[in-house]
């Protein structure tokens, strides 16, 4: 899957500063409207709706300092994503009770589940790289990371 499909560098931000998984959560919802990729206030409560549900079944935390929230929703046409960086980390209930420090949030229509299986299989592959990790974590630019995850 091409990832330049689903993320742009208008849906990274470098610096999240929440402190919570839901205020997480909501800073990236956030990033996906400020970019349209959302369109309304209905469509915001919605989506960080989908996203929260999932995440209260079981935590999105994975490892290495990786989580990937994500939901299901019709209120997106197609898969959308955002990229949030925190260097610091937090706490997000990961598999190796590691802090996170890179989260990857995907939104996908709920009647498809093709493309969104696709994205992780590939967002995950690239991350398991420590080196492509490291270099995400010290971009300065969101370009520098689109330019990273093109590989």
């Amino acid at each position: 899957m091409n990832l330049k499909k689903a993320i742009s560098a208008e849906t990274i931000t470098l610096s999240l500063k929440g402190t919570t998984k839901e205020a997480v959560i909501e800073e990236m919802i956030d990033v996906l409207m400020a970019a349209g990729k959302i369109k309304d206030l209905k469509d915001r409560k919605e989506t960080l709706k989908a996203v929260l549900d999932r995440e209260r079944k079981m935590s999105t935390g994975m490892q290495n300092g990786i989580a990937i929230p994500h939901g299901k929703t019709d209120r997106v046409e197609s898969l959308i994503a955002a990229i949030g960086i925190m260097k610091e980390g937090m706490d997000f209930g990961s598999l190796d009770g590691q802090p996170s420090k890179i989260f990857v949030m995907t939104l996908s229509p709920d009647t498809r589940t093709g493309p969104h299986i696709q994205f992780l299989a590939e967002i995950s592959r690239q991350l398991s790289d420590p080196t492509v990790r490291e270099r995400i974590l010290n971009a300065t630019k969101p370009e520098e990371v689109m330019e990273i995850l093109a590989g």
